[in-house]
C-alpha cells in the first residue's frame, strides 16, 4: 500500500506533514511518497537528527507550492510543478493508491476531479466526513462543504454515494440513509428536499439505498442515521454546529464543573480515563480527514492546521480508503439507476 502525501500543504508544512509521514510508516507499515521542495523536506528530517530516509519513506521533488488563495480553477494550469498537482498525477498515473493533502480545499477538489476524475455517471464528488454518534456508531455526512448548491439529483448521488461509503468503510449492512430537513414531515423542506425527497425514495424502492426519510440536525449526533444526505453549505453549517458545540461542553466540563472547587477537582480524577475518551472521539487529529467521494481513486482532505498526530491518522485513514474502494460498485448502482429512469421516459 503506497500513500502520496503532499509534503508542502497545510498550516504547519513541511513539519507536520513529515513527521506525520515518519510516525505512519512506522506505525501502520505504510509506503510513502512525500512529495514537495526536496531540500526542505531533508532539511526536517536533519533537524530531527534523521541522516537518511526511512524504510518506505520516498521523496518526488516538487518545487512549487499551491497557496490558500490560490485560483482553484487556476492551479492545474498556473502551477504544474506543485506539490498537489503532482501528487494527484502521480496517483491518476498508478504511482500510489491514495493521495493525502491539507493544501487549498477548492484546488484539491478541482485537480481531483481534472486529474484523477469522478467516478462515471456522478455529476459532483463531495466530501464525506464521518462523525460518531451517541448510539455508538458512525454518521457520514455528504456534503459537507464541496457543493454548496446542489440540484435534487446531486442529493440523490450523495444518498448512494454514502450508502456505499457506510457499507464497506463503516461496515454497516443497511445503511439508514436521511435527508437533513427543517422536520421529520415529507412535506418539509424548500422545493429542493422536497423533490430530493422523492428521487431518495424512488431509490430506496429499488432497492438502491435504505432511505428512512427526514432528519432534523439535532438527531444527527444522536444516531438517527448512518448517512445525512444535504447540500455542503447546511452540511458545512452542520458539521461545524457540532464541532463548536462539543469544543463548548468540553469547555464547560472542565472549567464549570471540574475545576469549580478542590472537591470536583478530587472528582476528575476518578473519571479522567473517560473524559480522555470522550474528547478524543471529537478530536479531528484523530479521525485524519475527509475523503472525496466520487473520485476514482482515494483523495484526503486533511485538515488546514493538521499537526504530525493528523497526518499520520489521515495516512491511516488512506490506507483504509483504498482497501474499501467503492468505485465499482458505484458505478454498477449509478447504471442501474440510469436504466431505471431510461425506462420510465
Amino acid at each position: 500500500m503506497k500513500v502520496i502525501l503532499d509534503a508542502m500543504g497545510g498550516d504547519h508544512a513541511p513539519e507536520a506533514p513529515v513527521m506525520g509521514a515518519l510516525q505512519a510508516a512506522k506505525d501502520f507499515g505504510a509506503q510513502i511518497t512525500l512529495v514537495g521542495k526536496g531540500e526542505e523536506i531533508l532539511g526536517v528530517l536533519r533537524d530531527q537528527g534523521i541522516e537518511t530516509l526511512p524504510a518506505g519513506v520516498e521523496i518526488a521533488n516538487a518545487e512549487e507550492v499551491v497557496d490558500m488563495h490560490d485560483d482553484p480553477a487556476n492551479v492545474i494550469r498556473k502551477k504544474k510543478n506543485s506539490s498537489m498537482v503532482v501528487g494527484l498525477r502521480m496517483l491518476a498515473e498508478g504511482e500510489g493508491d491514495a493521495f493525502v493533502s491539507a493544501g487549498s480545499t477548492g484546488a484539491l477538489l478541482s485537480g481531483a476531479t481534472l486529474i484523477v476524475k469522478r467516478v462515471k455517471g456522478i455529476r459532483r464528488a463531495a466530501m464525506g466526513p464521518v462523525m460518531p454518534n451517541k448510539a455508538g456508531g458512525k454518521t457520514v455526512i455528504l456534503d459537507c462543504g464541496a457543493n454548496a448548491e446542489c440540484t435534487a439529483e446531486f442529493l440523490l448521488q450523495f444518498g448512494i454515494v454514502g450508502s456505499l461509503y457506510a457499507k464497506k468503510y463503516l461496515k454497516v449492512d443497511s445503511p439508514r440513509v436521511g435527508l437533513l430537513n427543517i422536520g421529520t414531515e415529507d412535506t418539509k423542506g424548500t422545493p429542493l428536499q422536497k423533490e430530493a425527497y422523492a428521487l431518495l425514495q424512488d431509490a430506496s424502492g429499488q432497492g438502491l439505498i435504505n432511505f428512512v426519510g427526514n432528519v432534523e440536525a439535532r438527531d444527527v449526533p444522536l444516531g438517527a442515521v448512518d448517512v445525512v444526505v444535504c447540500d455542503g453549505f447546511s452540511g458545512n453549517v452542520l458539521l461545524k454546529s457540532i464541532e463548536g458545540t462539543a469544543m463548548f461542553m468540553g469547555s464547560l466540563m472542565k472549567h464549570r464543573i471540574f475545576k469549580r472547587n478542590a472537591l470536583s477537582a478530587i472528582g476528575y480524577l476518578f473519571c479522567r480515563k473517560g473524559v480522555g475518551e470522550v474528547l478524543k472521539m471529537l478530536d479531528y487529529r484523530q479521525i485524519g480527514g475527509t475523503q472525496f467521494l466520487g473520485i476514482t481513486k482515494p483523495v484526503i482532505k486533511a485538515h488546514g492546521s493538521s499537526d504530525a498526530l493528523a497526518f499520520r491518522n489521515a495516512v491511516k485513514q488512506a490506507m483504509e480508503a483504498a482497501d474499501s474502494d467503492i468505485s465499482v460498485e458505484l458505478e454498477d448502482s449509478l447504471r442501474q439507476l440510469s436504466v431505471k429512469e431510461t425506462s420510465d421516459d
